[in-house]
């Protein structure tokens, strides 16, 4: 984990980073990772639920898709703390990813699987994908805050 450059307080309004090796085992790694984060910024268990969650299931599809052929491939995720919203950022090292090409989960489809993009956009109040030059993807998840963090300083 990384703290501020500027040797500012961490707890105002800082960016958190975590670079792990693309393996399923390290999912309780990144979902623990947010949760501290969370659990250090105090922010209320049904945010904090939904930021862990959504976590996860970026982690599963990076590992599972973007990172299918490069077992030694690694991610790196970026928490933001503001006091507006929560930001998380995923870096994978996959094939340029379409996230508009994922079409919304149909009401009552009872399919195994493939409901990574479809939760991460109900759990999110922004999700958005974007390639990083011929190999990697920055994913974006925002969740804005109920409670709005009283400006620092």
């Amino acid at each position: 984990m990384r703290f501020p450059k500027d040797g500012g307080s961490v707890m105002d309004g800082s960016t958190f980073t975590l670079t792990l090796p693309s393996d399923l085992r390290m999912l309780s790694v990144a979902r623990g990772f947010v949760e501290s984060v969370c659990l250090a910024w105090k922010l209320e268990q049904s945010l904090r639920h939904a930021l862990v969650l959504a976590t996860g299931e970026a982690v599963t599809n990076i590992v599972r898709h973007a990172h299918r052929d490069r077992p030694g491939a690694e991610f790196t995720l970026h928490v933001r703390i503001a006091a507006e919203d929560i930001e998380l950022t995923f870096l994978d090292e996959g094939e340029p990813f379409d996230l508009a090409s994922v079409p919304p989960l149909p009401p009552g489809d009872l399919r195994i699987g493939g409901r990574g993009v479809y939760l991460m956009r109900a759990l999110m109040d922004n999700v958005s994908c974007q390639p990083r030059g011929p190999r990697g993807n920055l994913l974006r998840l925002v969740k804005r805050r109920t409670t709005v963090m009283p400006a620092v300083g």
